[in-house]
């Protein structure tokens, strides 16, 4: 059976692995207090560019959308997404537990378009009755998109500018955001999306961590008491260190960039070979995710020799499906799916 499910399906990378091995007997404070969890939060801000950025830590993507759009926004406040967006669809509502609407605008393959935002919100304000309806705080999108695809530099500019002009702020879920910098179509790096985000996280549960996600306020901006905030959700862990030693191994030697280039040049594999035999592609991502149209009556037959995701349903006799790769996908593992197509 080949896995293609998805690109946390395995542990973690073996230098990763190592690093926790080699500290495990090491007794350190908590929280997030200790050593490896300062220098995986200087490597990020060396990375980034922001020398001011505050640097958090936390478990998983879930978490770390529901934490940070909450402290970010007022009570009365509400954040405005792609009808695809992972906290529209795929989050089980935990914004809107945390008591904060999502307003959703249509997804351009899972793009949110700074013209629907802006016609949005000049609309919003005309509005004689807005005073009684959740109000705009900020903007959520995911670099790459949940389709796999990207944002280029300059969309990222037009929302940064649009949300600068109506006074309200942007947030980056960046649970893949390694692949979406590290495809041949990426015109940005780290330090770009530090520039023009109030807030982001780097993904590592996606790309070789066992868990974690570390979460970058790039100006010093963080919320008041944010880690206090933290705790109150649940969601700082005792054992920090777990995380920091992690992302200190990522962030040495640029593994976290080359693990994620490893998966988008294995998905590039893939794709080619998807479209060489006469395969559709649903959407034409250049990350690590590739969406295929495939025949429900050949559906079964392919679930016998490659676990894949099921997306989306496309009309009555196709289905959309998902093929991911990670830093674990092999070679041989590629070739062997090419000969099963």
């Amino acid at each position: 059976m080949l896995f293609f499910t998805n690109d946390y399906g395995e542990g973690m990378h073996p230098i990763v692995l190592k690093a926790l091995t080699a500290t495990n007997m090491e007794q350190l404070p908590g929280y997030g207090t200790d050593r490896y969890c300062r220098e995986a939060a200087d490597k990020i801000r060396a990375a980034a560019k922001c020398p001011k950025g505050e640097v958090y830590f936390l478990a998983g993507g879930t978490q770390t959308n529901q934490i940070v759009i909450d402290t970010m926004l007022q009570p009365y406040e509400a954040v405005i997404a792609a009808d695809t967006g992972h906290i529209s669809v795929h989050e089980a509502g935990a914004i809107e537990y945390s008591g904060h609407k999502v307003i959703t605008l249509p997804g351009h393959e899972g793009k949110l378009k700074t013209a629907d935002l802006a016609r949005y919100l000049r609309e919003f304000g005309a509005d004689a009755s807005s005073d009684h309806m959740p109000q705009p705080g900020l903007v959520y999108i995911s670099q790459p998109t949940e389709y796999g695809t990207v944002y280029t530099k300059a969309e990222l500019e037009a929302l940064r500018y649009t949300c600068n002009a109506y006074g309200i702020r942007l947030f980056v879920d960046g649970a893949r955001l390694g692949y979406g910098l590290m495809c041949d179509e990426a015109d940005m790096d780290l330090a770009d999306v530090a520039r023009l985000a109030d807030a982001f996280y780097i993904g590592g549960t996606k790309a070789g961590a066992i868990c974690g996600e570390a979460v970058v306020f790039p100006q010093g901006n963080a919320p008041k008491h944010f880690l206090t905030s933290v705790k109150q959700h649940g969601g700082l862990l005792a054992k920090g260190r777990l995380l920091g030693v992690q992302f200190s191994a990522l962030f040495t030697d640029n593994l976290y960039f080359q693990i994620c280039r490893h998966a988008v040049e294995m998905a590039a594999q893939i794709k080619e070979d998807l479209l060489d035999k006469g395969y559709r592609l649903y959407v034409d991502s250049p990350t690590n995710q590739i969406f295929v149209v495939w025949p429900d009556s050949a559906l079964g037959e392919l679930a016998r020799v490659v676990s894949y995701s099921y997306w989306e349903k496309y009309d009555k006799k196709n289905t959309v499906i998902r093929l991911a790769t990670s830093w674990a996908t092999t070679q041989k593992a590629v070739d062997q799916l090419k000969k099963i197509l």
